[in-house]
């Protein structure tokens, strides 16, 4: 059968893909050999969000006395929060699948592979293989959990991702290896369950891409949680004993056994490539990236990659993003280019973390002059009314334009937040702007107008 777009992968590249040319009139399939959606609905960003959620509302429960109500027990029921995320990827995945029949978008399922001339096979779970052509075939076959040499995930003791959001039963203890945004989430939920863990991270502080003052404090944030966190710290070797994992971790102080009943690897992730007929049509790809120009076009007319297997932040909002710029440039509606300095991102712990834009450290690299604002949640009076006063707002501005050159945020809320910095970076919002734009009060959002104020030493609340 022919199509005029045939997308292979459903995550949240793909599947905006589709919808996107179904909307512009083109005839469309979608190739996927597991869930739609992907792995950030199923397997990642709404089913992790689920678990945080849980937690958040258990830690509520453990101090509703501070709030004035009185709670006589709050414990986790961890099988029941497990089915509660479940049941959340499942039902946005029949929202995706109801899209998909709304737009009149055919699914393959099973394996997609390219063939030359435009054609591409699946082949089904029973291994029947059949062919399809596409005038544009948009690759989205996204990324999954990466191993180290020296940590093989074994699926019980030694875990990814995947299985770290199904365990059947709640670990005493937890050793998380890894301090992005996967790593962190993941050990924020199980310590607030009521496990044991101990967070380790290679480099010297943990979430090492965020500005250095928001790592500090989130890492302080975590240890008054409770959470053993080892920077500049290397895992060694995982041996399993008795059902235990016996882990040996160094140092520059020596090295030392960690003993854990689960170890979860959460050092990155590795891109889906191989296999689906790169190699056999010429599509160039460099360190496990296909290589793509500005509209995802790449080197082999009609073919087209976006999400995590391009260069990039391998985010799910940046792969959307991509999407919808690859289909309107095949459509010919001359999109924008994708500006990736002015990409948000976010981290889901408690306190939360958000940010976009320019580093302190990345502006010091550049030898650019810059003027810092900064406002704390302790100055907050919504974040005191919420009970969480850990952290603050971080604005970056340019001394010599005043423009906005990047927003760090840690606290409660602030993930909600930090779309207000996008919007106001693509339009070179400056500092005096941003204080003159009046924020309702009492929000945690004021602290943003409050942070451009410090910027001017005009601050009123700090």
């Amino acid at each position: 059968m022919n199509y005029d777009v045939i997308v292979i992968g459903s995550g949240p590249g793909g599947y905006v893909a589709a919808i996107r040319a179904a909307q512009l009139g083109f005839s469309v399939a979608v190739v996927e050999k597991a869930e739609l959606g992907g792995v950030c609905l199923n397997w990642g960003c709404i089913p992790t969000k689920s678990l945080l959620k849980s937690a958040q509302v258990l830690d509520y429960t453990k101090h509703a006395n501070e709030y004035g109500i009185l709670v006589s027990e709050a414990k986790p029921d961890f099988q029941a929060v497990v089915a509660r995320s479940r049941s959340v990827a499942s039902q946005m995945n029949k929202g995706v699948e109801y899209l998909f029949k709304k737009n009149k978008i055919d699914i393959l399922q099973g394996f997609g592979k390219l063939l030359k001339n435009n054609f591409v096979e699946v082949t089904s779970s029973d291994n029947t293989k059949s062919e399809f052509s596409a005038k544009h075939i948009i690759l989205a076959t996204g990324a999954r959990s990466r191993e180290l040499p020296n940590l093989k995930q074994d699926g019980k003791h030694i875990i990814g991702y995947r299985e770290a959001l199904t365990l059947p039963q709640l670990p005493e203890s937890m050793l998380v290896v890894g301090s992005g945004a996967i790593g962190t989430e993941l050990a924020s939920f199980y310590n607030s369950m009521g496990t044991q863990v101990t967070l380790v991270e290679y480099l010297p502080n943990i979430v090492p891409l965020e500005d250095e003052e928001v790592s500090k404090q989130l890492g302080r944030s975590l240890k008054k949680a409770k959470i053993n966190i080892l920077t500049g710290t290397s895992v060694d070797s995982v041996s399993v004993t008795n059902g235990k994992c016996i882990v040996t971790v160094s140092d520059k102080k020596g090295s030392k056994q960690i003993e854990t009943d689960i170890v979860l690897s959460a050092v990155g992730i590795s891109t889906n490539i191989e296999n689906i007929g790169l190699e056999d049509i010429g599509v160039k790809t460099d360190k496990g990236k296909i290589i793509v120009d500005a509209f995802y076009r790449t080197n082999i007319d009609g073919v087209y990659a976006i999400g995590d297997i391009v260069p990039g932040q391998a985010l799910a909002h940046v792969a959307s993003a991509e999407a919808i710029c690859c289909v309107e440039a095949i459509a010919g509606l001359n999109p924008k280019p994708i500006d990736y300095q002015n990409i948000p991102s976010g981290i889901y712990t408690t306190p939360e973390v958000a940010s976009v834009g320019m580093t302190e450290q990345e502006a010091t690299e550049k030898t650019i002059a810059v003027k810092i604002g900064k406002f704390p949640y302790t100055a907050s009076g919504k974040a005191t009314a919420a009970g969480n006063r850990d952290g603050f707002v971080k604005l970056i501005f340019d001394a010599e334009t005043d423009i906005l050159l990047g927003a760090h945020f840690v606290g409660l809320n602030v993930t909600e937040m930090i779309s207000e910095m996008v919007v106001g970076k693509s339009l070179s919002v400056t500092a005096k702007q941003l204080i003159h734009s009046i924020h309702p009060h009492p929000t945690m959002s004021e602290a943003i107008m409050e942070a451009a104020a410090a910027a001017h030493n005009e601050a009123i609340h700090v």
